[in-house]
């Protein structure tokens, strides 16, 4: 795993697509698996949401067990439970690594 330079440079999106393969949740998961430090604000502009329902995304995934929150300092560090599995009957032989890694470009 590199930080920040798997993600594109950060820019504001200006026209949001209609829809997407992937949900908001697994957007703010793959830039915290490309940088656990990242900041919030950070990750708000590259998903393209507010900062607001960033904060919740990441207050639900870690009530889930999905990610750990680690006070640094001033600063948060973000563990992610790469073992939890999904939750659809479709995919619950999958887990939340294996979507980071291929998104990521890792190997599988």
């Amino acid at each position: 795993m590199q930080k920040n330079s798997d993600l594109p440079a950060i820019q504001t999106m200006v026209e949001r697509p209609s829809w997407g393969f992937l949900s908001n949740h697994a957007h703010v998961l793959v830039c915290l698996y490309s940088d656990p430090d990242m900041r919030l604000a950070e990750v708000s502009v590259r998903v393209g949401l507010t900062l607001r329902i960033v904060q919740r995304i990441v207050k639900e995934l870690a009530e889930e067990g999905v990610i750990e929150i680690e006070k640094v300092g001033r600063r948060n560090h973000y563990k992610i439970n790469l073992e939890f599995p999904f939750r659809h009957d479709l995919e619950k032989h999958c887990n939340i690594g294996q979507l980071l890694r291929l998104v990521s470009g890792e190997r599988v």
